[in-house]
Protein backbone atom coordinates (compact mmCIF):
# COMPACT_ATOMS: atom_id res chain seq x y z
CA UNK A 1 0.00 0.00 0.00
CA UNK A 2 1.51 3.49 -1.27
CA UNK A 3 0.48 5.16 2.01
CA UNK A 4 2.25 8.59 1.06
CA UNK A 5 0.39 8.36 -2.34
CA UNK A 6 -2.98 7.41 -0.83
CA UNK A 7 -2.57 10.75 1.54
CA UNK A 8 -1.29 12.86 -1.09
CA UNK A 9 -4.41 12.40 -3.04
CA UNK A 10 -6.62 12.51 -0.13
CA UNK A 11 -4.91 16.17 0.90
CA UNK A 12 -4.89 17.17 -2.74
CA UNK A 13 -8.81 16.50 -2.71
CA UNK A 14 -9.23 18.44 0.30
CA UNK A 15 -7.09 21.19 -0.41
CA UNK A 16 -9.51 21.24 -4.52
CA UNK A 17 -12.79 21.39 -2.29
CA UNK A 18 -11.71 24.45 0.64
CA UNK A 19 -9.98 26.50 -2.38
CA UNK A 20 -13.66 27.66 -3.13
CA UNK A 21 -15.08 27.04 0.40
CA UNK A 22 -17.44 29.66 -0.32
CA UNK A 23 -19.09 27.59 -3.18
CA UNK A 24 -18.31 24.16 -1.86
CA UNK A 25 -18.65 23.93 1.76
CA UNK A 26 -20.43 27.37 2.45
CA UNK A 27 -23.46 27.38 -0.50
CA UNK A 28 -24.73 23.52 1.10
CA UNK A 29 -25.08 24.57 4.23
CA UNK A 30 -27.19 27.43 3.14
CA UNK A 31 -28.67 25.54 1.22
CA UNK A 32 -30.06 22.94 3.67
CA UNK A 33 -31.00 26.20 6.30
CA UNK A 34 -33.20 27.41 3.62
CA UNK A 35 -34.98 24.11 3.43
CA UNK A 36 -35.44 23.83 7.45
CA UNK A 37 -36.35 27.85 7.31
CA UNK A 38 -38.99 26.89 4.46
CA UNK A 39 -40.79 23.50 5.83
CA UNK A 40 -39.94 23.81 9.29
CA UNK A 41 -40.77 27.72 10.28
CA UNK A 42 -43.35 27.91 7.26
CA UNK A 43 -44.98 24.15 7.74
CA UNK A 44 -43.83 23.31 11.33
CA UNK A 45 -46.67 25.13 13.03
CA UNK A 46 -49.76 23.34 10.57
CA UNK A 47 -47.75 19.94 10.68
CA UNK A 48 -48.07 16.87 13.27
CA UNK A 49 -45.27 16.08 15.29
CA UNK A 50 -43.92 12.74 14.03
CA UNK A 51 -42.42 9.98 15.54
CA UNK A 52 -42.61 11.87 18.99
CA UNK A 53 -40.91 15.20 18.05
CA UNK A 54 -41.62 18.09 16.65
CA UNK A 55 -41.97 18.29 12.88
CA UNK A 56 -38.54 20.57 13.17
CA UNK A 57 -36.65 18.28 15.11
CA UNK A 58 -38.13 15.50 12.91
CA UNK A 59 -36.44 17.10 9.53
CA UNK A 60 -33.52 18.17 10.83
CA UNK A 61 -31.61 15.36 10.56
CA UNK A 62 -32.39 14.34 7.05
CA UNK A 63 -31.07 17.91 5.93
CA UNK A 64 -28.12 17.21 7.53
CA UNK A 65 -27.79 14.01 6.15
CA UNK A 66 -29.44 15.10 2.44
CA UNK A 67 -26.44 17.71 2.54
CA UNK A 68 -23.54 15.11 3.48
CA UNK A 69 -24.58 12.56 1.13
CA UNK A 70 -24.67 15.18 -1.78
CA UNK A 71 -21.50 16.94 -1.29
CA UNK A 72 -19.88 13.45 -0.75
CA UNK A 73 -21.08 12.43 -4.67
CA UNK A 74 -20.23 15.89 -5.89
CA UNK A 75 -16.24 16.15 -4.59
CA UNK A 76 -15.76 12.53 -6.62
CA UNK A 77 -17.69 13.09 -9.39
CA UNK A 78 -16.29 17.22 -10.54
CA UNK A 79 -12.76 15.66 -9.48
CA UNK A 80 -12.95 13.34 -12.00
CA UNK A 81 -14.86 15.25 -14.60
CA UNK A 82 -12.91 18.40 -14.17
CA UNK A 83 -9.22 16.09 -14.43
CA UNK A 84 -10.64 14.49 -17.41
CA UNK A 85 -12.44 17.96 -19.39
CA UNK A 86 -9.21 19.77 -18.55
CA UNK A 87 -6.54 16.78 -19.61
CA UNK A 88 -4.90 16.43 -16.38
CA UNK A 89 -6.25 13.26 -15.52
CA UNK A 90 -2.87 11.87 -17.02
CA UNK A 91 -1.12 13.24 -14.33
CA UNK A 92 -3.57 11.24 -11.71
CA UNK A 93 -2.77 7.88 -14.09
CA UNK A 94 0.80 8.18 -14.22
CA UNK A 95 1.25 8.09 -10.61
CA UNK A 96 2.65 5.66 -8.76
CA UNK A 97 -1.47 4.31 -7.50
CA UNK A 98 -3.08 1.32 -7.76
CA UNK A 99 -6.77 1.28 -8.31
CA UNK A 100 -7.43 0.81 -4.83
CA UNK A 101 -5.27 2.96 -3.87
CA UNK A 102 -6.97 5.72 -6.05
CA UNK A 103 -9.92 4.93 -4.92
CA UNK A 104 -9.16 5.20 -1.55
CA UNK A 105 -7.95 9.22 -2.04
CA UNK A 106 -10.58 10.20 -3.84
CA UNK A 107 -13.30 8.39 -1.74
CA UNK A 108 -11.71 9.85 1.71
CA UNK A 109 -11.84 13.43 0.15
CA UNK A 110 -15.72 12.96 -0.76
CA UNK A 111 -16.02 11.70 2.82
CA UNK A 112 -14.16 14.51 4.19
CA UNK A 113 -15.85 17.17 2.28
CA UNK A 114 -19.10 15.49 3.04
CA UNK A 115 -19.10 15.39 6.72
CA UNK A 116 -17.71 18.90 6.85
CA UNK A 117 -21.04 19.83 5.39
CA UNK A 118 -22.72 17.88 7.72
CA UNK A 119 -21.27 18.83 10.77
CA UNK A 120 -21.23 22.61 9.86
CA UNK A 121 -25.31 22.21 8.79
CA UNK A 122 -25.75 20.24 12.57
CA UNK A 123 -24.25 23.59 13.88
CA UNK A 124 -25.93 25.69 11.89
CA UNK A 125 -29.51 24.00 12.50
CA UNK A 126 -28.27 24.54 16.28
CA UNK A 127 -29.71 28.09 15.88
CA UNK A 128 -33.07 27.06 14.87
CA UNK A 129 -33.63 24.00 16.69
CA UNK A 130 -32.60 21.68 20.06
CA UNK A 131 -31.59 18.33 18.53
CA UNK A 132 -31.46 15.60 20.96
CA UNK A 133 -28.33 12.76 20.69
CA UNK A 134 -29.64 9.48 21.17
CA UNK A 135 -26.91 7.52 19.98
CA UNK A 136 -23.97 9.03 18.76
CA UNK A 137 -22.12 6.27 17.95
CA UNK A 138 -24.78 5.24 15.58
CA UNK A 139 -24.83 9.19 13.92
CA UNK A 140 -21.11 8.46 12.93
CA UNK A 141 -22.02 5.26 11.64
CA UNK A 142 -24.76 6.34 9.61
CA UNK A 143 -22.83 9.88 8.57
CA UNK A 144 -19.49 7.82 7.53
CA UNK A 145 -21.44 5.52 5.88
CA UNK A 146 -23.54 7.90 3.87
CA UNK A 147 -20.67 10.09 2.50
CA UNK A 148 -18.61 6.52 1.74
CA UNK A 149 -21.50 5.33 -0.52
CA UNK A 150 -22.30 8.96 -2.47
CA UNK A 151 -18.49 9.33 -2.34
CA UNK A 152 -18.03 5.94 -4.26
CA UNK A 153 -21.17 7.06 -6.30
CA UNK A 154 -19.48 9.88 -7.42
CA UNK A 155 -16.75 8.07 -8.92
CA UNK A 156 -19.11 6.03 -10.65
CA UNK A 157 -20.44 9.29 -12.01
CA UNK A 158 -17.16 10.69 -12.57
CA UNK A 159 -15.95 7.93 -14.78
CA UNK A 160 -19.07 8.15 -16.72
CA UNK A 161 -19.66 11.79 -17.62
CA UNK A 162 -17.77 12.80 -20.56
CA UNK A 163 -18.84 16.59 -19.76
CA UNK A 164 -20.65 18.83 -17.47
CA UNK A 165 -24.02 17.94 -19.22
CA UNK A 166 -23.62 14.54 -18.30
CA UNK A 167 -22.71 15.20 -14.45
CA UNK A 168 -25.75 17.65 -14.15
CA UNK A 169 -27.74 15.23 -15.78
CA UNK A 170 -26.92 12.76 -12.92
CA UNK A 171 -27.30 14.65 -9.93
CA UNK A 172 -30.87 16.08 -11.47
CA UNK A 173 -32.18 12.51 -11.98
CA UNK A 174 -30.62 10.04 -10.16
CA UNK A 175 -29.17 11.92 -6.87
CA UNK A 176 -31.72 14.76 -6.13
CA UNK A 177 -34.97 12.08 -6.26
CA UNK A 178 -32.90 9.27 -4.06
CA UNK A 179 -32.50 11.96 -1.48
CA UNK A 180 -36.09 14.21 -1.71
CA UNK A 181 -37.99 11.36 -2.27
CA UNK A 182 -35.84 9.32 0.75
CA UNK A 183 -38.26 10.52 4.03
CA UNK A 184 -36.37 13.70 4.55
CA UNK A 185 -39.71 15.82 4.83
CA UNK A 186 -42.40 13.58 5.88
CA UNK A 187 -42.64 9.47 7.63
CA UNK A 188 -42.42 7.48 4.65
CA UNK A 189 -44.14 4.93 7.17
CA UNK A 190 -47.73 7.36 6.51
CA UNK A 191 -47.41 6.97 2.75
CA UNK A 192 -50.17 5.11 0.94
CA UNK A 193 -49.48 1.68 -0.77
CA UNK A 194 -47.78 1.35 -3.35
CA UNK A 195 -45.60 3.89 -2.62
CA UNK A 196 -44.72 3.06 0.79
CA UNK A 197 -43.18 0.01 -0.38
CA UNK A 198 -40.97 1.95 -3.28
CA UNK A 199 -39.93 3.81 -0.28
CA UNK A 200 -38.61 1.41 1.59
CA UNK A 201 -36.90 0.49 -1.75
CA UNK A 202 -34.68 3.38 -1.96
CA UNK A 203 -31.00 2.77 0.09
CA UNK A 204 -30.97 6.28 1.00
CA UNK A 205 -34.37 6.13 3.10
CA UNK A 206 -32.38 4.11 5.25
CA UNK A 207 -29.38 6.63 5.76
CA UNK A 208 -32.14 8.95 6.64
CA UNK A 209 -33.93 7.12 8.84
CA UNK A 210 -30.58 5.30 10.58
CA UNK A 211 -29.26 9.45 11.52
CA UNK A 212 -32.77 10.24 12.45
CA UNK A 213 -32.54 7.61 14.87
CA UNK A 214 -28.98 8.10 15.81
CA UNK A 215 -30.32 12.14 16.63
CA UNK A 216 -33.93 11.47 17.75
CA UNK A 217 -34.54 7.95 19.32
CA UNK A 218 -37.31 7.25 16.36
CA UNK A 219 -37.17 5.19 13.34
CA UNK A 220 -39.42 3.93 10.84
CA UNK A 221 -37.11 0.33 10.31
CA UNK A 222 -35.33 -2.09 12.07
CA UNK A 223 -32.11 -0.47 12.81
CA UNK A 224 -29.92 -3.55 12.27
CA UNK A 225 -31.72 -3.40 8.61
CA UNK A 226 -30.48 -0.30 7.84
CA UNK A 227 -26.59 -1.35 9.19
CA UNK A 228 -26.87 -4.49 6.46
CA UNK A 229 -27.96 -1.76 3.77
CA UNK A 230 -24.90 0.31 4.69
CA UNK A 231 -22.39 -2.54 4.56
CA UNK A 232 -23.73 -4.08 1.49
CA UNK A 233 -24.08 -0.82 -0.41
CA UNK A 234 -20.28 0.41 0.28
CA UNK A 235 -19.04 -3.10 -0.26
CA UNK A 236 -21.03 -3.43 -3.99
CA UNK A 237 -20.06 0.32 -4.89
CA UNK A 238 -16.57 -0.09 -3.66
CA UNK A 239 -15.94 -3.63 -5.78
CA UNK A 240 -17.83 -1.60 -9.06
CA UNK A 241 -15.31 1.10 -8.40
CA UNK A 242 -11.94 -0.85 -7.93
CA UNK A 243 -12.78 -3.01 -11.15
CA UNK A 244 -13.82 0.14 -13.33
CA UNK A 245 -10.38 2.07 -12.44
CA UNK A 246 -8.45 -1.46 -12.97
CA UNK A 247 -9.99 -1.56 -16.44
CA UNK A 248 -9.12 2.31 -17.53
CA UNK A 249 -12.99 2.68 -17.89
CA UNK A 250 -13.53 5.80 -19.78
CA UNK A 251 -10.30 7.91 -17.58
CA UNK A 252 -9.30 9.06 -21.21
CA UNK A 253 -11.76 11.62 -23.37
Amino acid sequence: MNWIGVATLYRREVQRFLAVAAQTVGGPVVSALLFLTVFGVALGRHAPALGGVSYLVFIAPGLVMMAVLQNAFANTSSSLLVAKVQGNIVDLLLAPLGPGEFLAGLALGGVTRGLVVGMLTVLAAALFVSLPLANPVLCLFYAVGGALAFSLLGVVGGLWAQKMDHQAAVTNFVIAPLTLLSGTFYAVSTLPEPFRSIAYLDPVFYLVNGFRYGITGHSEAPPLVGILVVLVVNILLGILCHRLLASGWRLRQ
